[in-house]
């Protein structure tokens, strides 16, 4: 045996005969038994510790006694987790019993044994269930080789609760490995793609990971370009002005834009739209006026929602693409549901009902997230109907939700982002600063592999892009003249970045590659 004190690794950090053996674990798990035993036996150190291979030894013969006598004497070692073992073996022990047919003894150590160990009664229950089952009817003597299998099982569960040094996690070089790169990951901040990463050097992007130049220059609106937004499948890009009109831009094969369809028809400027989740039909907002629904495919309008009583501020698709979501920035109009015929669903209204800011509804429909009355966030669980409020201490201009369900943003007049989890387990946001935001209202976005970067446009005419880890931006992009009111990720496309400018236009961004 080498000594075990002998350690490796530029700082001493490793202990030489764990690194060993944890090596011969992994060699064994991925099918390598010889080289593993090879292995054991040239460097003198073995996968299974002394105790337990004592314990192999006991379990495969049968010998419960000797179990119970050995797991008792590392009681320290096993902590907590002694009990649990305990029962494993006694419950091997019982069914072993039953099949020679020596009911009397199964019952004896069921009553005294078991029962005074400190684990789950549900267990000891299902256990006793089947034991006075098993008992009523003819067992038989099981197979040898069922015995062993079973034994082996069992003696497999026990190496799970065994603590270190007796026993080694699963899988250990494989965790310390995922480890490794998990951080290698978190600590890139351009990191964005669902490509293995290579062991062969530290791993480290560039930032032409990222949208960072121009590509394209839309000019396609005559005013202020107040929107912008991909479709789910990153095909489409919706975006609306000032000029009252909406256009839909196709994203060709090789990644340039071309007009598709110029919809008309609002009278005033068209504050947002909204891609339904099937991509067929698309929402557009007159400002302070009526929702109309589009066909994407013929570019025509299908029906007009809402009356001088109900005036849309926002809208939000549920997923079944039939029905949407819609507020009022009127006091007491509440929030609507609707079909695509203008049928009303279900309405939410109310005296005390605050205008509505912005809505949005989880891709997995499982959460109705609203911005009311400026500085309060309301959360309704669809399903249960239970609802959390959050409350800021500045206006919220704008709300944005990640594409997995699991995490919003809103954008502040305060010059910061905060992001909230959906599910409610933050006391408090992550915050994300460095845009300029004061008086107008600034539209962020998710984008990036997982969701990994929040982009924004800003007062100051341009794009600021951040790593949803790190509050200060990554990258500053440049190019607009004017306030950039909204942006968006192509969901499909990670390297492209649509932004919407008070200048007429709308910029295209890609990695600098």
């Amino acid at each position: 045996m080498e000594n075990s004190c002998e350690v490796l690794g530029s700082k001493g950090l490793i202990k030489k005969h764990e690194f060993v053996r944890i090596i011969v674990q992994c060699l064994y798990a991925l099918g390598y038994s010889k080289t593993a035993s090879c292995l054991e036996s040239e460097s003198g150190v073995s996968y299974k510790s002394p105790e337990f291979q004592l314990l192999e030894s006991h379990v495969l013969n049968g010998n419960w006694d000797s179990c119970i006598s050995f797991l008792d004497s590392i009681r320290e070692a096993l902590g907590e987790s002694r009990d649990s073992a305990l029962f494993l073996v006694l419950k091997q022990c019982l069914l072993e019993c039953l099949s020679r047919g020596e009911d009397t003894l199964a019952l004896d150590v069921l009553r005294k044994q078991v029962s005074a160990l400190k684990v789950e009664r549900s267990k000891v229950h299902s256990l006793a269930k089947s034991v006075l089952s098993l008992k009523d009817v003819d067992v038989g003597m099981i197979d040898g080789i069922v015995v062993h299998d079973l034994r082996q099982k069992c003696l497999t569960d026990l190496e799970k609760l065994l603590h270190p040094p007796i026993s080694i996690p699963e899988r250990r070089l494989e965790h310390l490995v995922e480890n490794t790169v998990t951080a290698w990951v978190d600590s890139c901040l351009y990191h964005g793609s669902s490509n293995s990463i290579s062991l062969y050097v530290d791993h480290q992007c560039g930032r032409d990971q990222i949208p960072t130049v121009t590509t394209q220059i839309l000019t396609g609106h005559r005013n202020e370009v107040w929107f912008v937004q991909f479709s789910n499948n990153g095909e489409y890009l919706a975006s609306s002005s000032n000029d009252c009109t909406a256009i839909i831009w196709k994203v060709l094969e090789d990644g340039e834009l071309t007009l598709k369809h110029t919809l008309c028809g609002h009278q005033h400027a068209i504050s947002l739209v909204a891609w339904s989740p099937d991509d067929t039909k698309l929402l557009t907002i007159g400002n302070a006026e009526v929702l109309k629904l589009w066909d994407v495919e013929e570019g025509t309008c299908k029906h007009t929602f809402g009356n001088p009583d109900f005036v849309v501020s926002s809208c939000a698709w549920l997923p079944n693409s039939k029905q949407f979501v819609c507020g009022s920035s009127d006091p007491e109009k509440g929030i609507c549901m609707w079909d695509c015929d203008g049928n009303e669903i279900k309405a939410w209204r109310g005296t005390r009902m605050p205008k509505v800011v912005d809505i949005a509804v989880t891709p997995d429909g499982e959460y109705l997230i609203t911005i009311l009355m400026d500085k309060e966030i309301r959360i309704l669980h669809t399903g249960t109907n239970a609802e959390r409020v959050i409350s800021e201490e500045h206006p919220i201009t704008s709300l944005s939700v990640s594409g997995d369900s699991k995490f919003f943003i809103v954008n502040l007049n305060s010059q910061e982002i905060h992001m909230w989890d959906v599910a409610g387990k933050w006391d408090k946001p992550t915050r994300f600063m460095g845009h300029k935001q004061c008086k107008y209202v600034i539209r962020s976005c998710f984008g990036g592999f997982n969701s990994t970067f929040i982009a924004s446009g800003s007062e100051n005419a341009q794009v600021y892009i951040w790593n949803s880890r790190n509050s200060r931006p990554i990258e500053v992009l440049s190019g607009h003249s004017l306030t950039v009111n909204c942006v968006s990720w192509n969901p499909k496309r990670p390297h492209m970045l649509a932004s919407a400018s008070d200048d007429y236009s709308i910029r295209i961004w890609g990695p600098s590659s």
